[in-house]
């Protein structure tokens, strides 16, 4: 599988729309909530796959990157594809994947798919890899498909502006279905309604308009929020903490009232519901550490208003490795407001083609002033920092975040 990584993306659905086919089109044998976004849609699919576990249903949960351990992509009511299971697979299908020349995603993709038909799941939640318009996944056809922050991220295949990224978000929109808009800029949020109404996508629901979020308050315990929806409010509480889980919350409520049905019965038991989420990597305690994989400096401000907002113990140190293809300036200028030192490093699975030059991030750091030291070796790095500090903070990538999580032995599925 990790032998189809590597070079540039090939987005489009025609090999895995035909890999499917073979296979027996194994989407078709269950409903699917499909969520797309740059930031956010790793909580709310976290929140769709807690809500709906904790109604009884039997939930596959298809998401990407993973931490330490492939079979993290692909879970079924929180239990991960076994090797066997993976091995399995791939014995049978590989001659056809090098026929079609299927890629690490697309395969990955499929074998996902596969896996949740012939686990006879309820339901599937599955998230967009990158884009939505020419992503793999985007073969599904959802009872609720929703978009949420968009942010500069991949704009190589996306597009240079937001609103262009936000386009091949909005690919994931289908007629006949419930589209959700999750952005809060008004400019992106109404390019996304425009798309989902071109699509023929029914309902359309947008945040500011179909539901709101006020009253935000950000604490150790996570994020409670008031959420009004047709002129009646609830006091909500997800275990995820931040401002923005609030909204990424919110936006997984509207998928499913926008599904309708059973699942707008799931919706309506949100109080108790909320309580079951959970989502390994975005602001993980296992203290002293604290993992994050933010890889934008959007992700990035969203880690340090969360430490400000808790009070994490002092002082705290950063250990930071971004891919080179990323805003690691933006990111480090948004840690260093946090962080009483940065430490610089390298993560070990980092591609070749994608490692950051550590010469040039410690000049352009000494430059800026910013409290930044340079220890290329990852075990050190983790070392030297937990020796200073009474609160690490890792994050910069999936990457960076896995490798700590393996070397530290905090298993990114157990809680």
């Amino acid at each position: 599988m990790f032998a189809r990584t590597g070079g540039v993306w090939r987005l489009g659905l025609e090999r895995v729309s035909a890999l499917l086919a073979a296979i027996g089109a194994p989407q078709r044998a269950y409903p699917v909530f499909h969520v797309a976004g740059t930031n956010g849609k790793g909580s709310t699919v976290a929140t769709l796959d807690a809500m709906l576990r904790g109604a009884g249903l039997r939930v596959g949960r298809y998401t990407s990157p993973h931490l330490v351990n492939f079979a993290e992509r692909i879970v079924v009511n929180g239990v991960p594809m076994s090797h066997d299971q993976i091995a399995a697979w791939l014995t049978e299908w590989e001659p056809l994947l090098t026929e079609l020349g299927a890629t690490f995603f697309e395969a990955t993709t499929a074998m996902a798919l596969w896996h949740f038909a012939d686990e006879g799941v309820d339901v599937a939640v599955v998230e967009v890899g990158l884009g939505g318009r020419l992503d793999a996944t985007n073969i599904v056809s959802p009872v609720a498909a929703g978009v949420t922050q968009i942010g500069f991220d991949h704009m190589e295949y996306l597009g240079g502006t937001l609103s262009e990224i936000a386009g091949e978000k909005a690919g994931i929109y289908k007629s006949g279905t419930a589209a959700v808009v999750g952005d809060t800029d008004p400019s992106i949020r109404e390019l996304l309604r425009a798309r989902a109404e071109a699509s023929g996508a029914h309902p359309i629901l947008v945040t500011g308009r179909d539901w709101e979020v006020h009253d935000i308050v950000v604490d150790a315990a996570g994020t409670s929020f008031s959420l009004t929806v047709g002129g009646t409010s609830r006091r909500l509480t997800t275990p995820l903490v931040g401002q923005f889980q609030a909204h990424n919350a919110a936006v997984a409520l509207a998928m499913l009232r926008g599904a309708g049905g059973r699942w707008a019965e799931v919706e309506a038991r949100a109080e108790t519901l909320l309580k079951g989420v959970w989502l390994a990597g975005r602001f993980h305690r296992a203290e002293p550490w604290l993992f994050d994989v933010a890889h934008n400096a959007d992700g990035a401000a969203t880690v340090v208003a969360n430490l400000l907002a808790v009070g994490m113990p002092q002082p705290l140190t950063a250990v930071v490795c971004v891919l080179r293809d990323k805003d690691w300036r933006g990111i480090l200028l948004a840690v260093a407001r946090a962080a009483e030192r940065i430490v610089v490093t390298m993560a070990p699975t980092v591609p070749a083609s994608r490692m950051w030059d550590l010469q040039e991030v410690d000049a352009w750091a000494a430059s800026e002033g910013l409290p930044v030291q340079r220890i290329d070796d990852f075990s050190s790095a983790l070392a030297q920092a937990r020796a200073e500090a009474a609160t690490v903070l890792v994050t910069g990538s999936f990457h960076t975040v896995g490798d700590a999580m393996e070397r530290l032995q905090v298993h990114p599925v157990a809680r």
